[in-house]
């Protein structure tokens, strides 16, 4: 696996919706910054979508902006893995 696939995750949250079919995918690339758990953070191009994610692909989603409701991805993936049976 190369550099850029360790470097990006995918989040995948349901889009939680009363009728709403699927899901909703965010590719998030790996930040200079730690989180509170002390495990690298993750942000998605606007920087609006930021998570921390440990080695063992525990996450954390983190607030980027005082107004912000929070949604909970349903998994972490690495990035190009798709959707593999686990």
């Amino acid at each position: 696996m190369g550099d850029d696939q360790e470097d990006r995750y995918e989040l995948v949250f349901d889009r939680g919706e009363p009728g709403a079919e699927g899901t909703d995918v965010v590719v998030v690339t790996r930040t200079t910054q730690t989180g509170p758990g002390g495990h690298p953070v993750y942000a998605d191009d606007t920087g609006i979508i930021r998570a921390e994610i440990s080695d063992q692909g525990e996450l954390r989603i983190l607030q980027s902006g005082g107004q912000q409701a929070l949604t909970h991805p349903v998994r972490a993936r690495r990035a190009g893995q798709g959707d593999q049976p686990g």
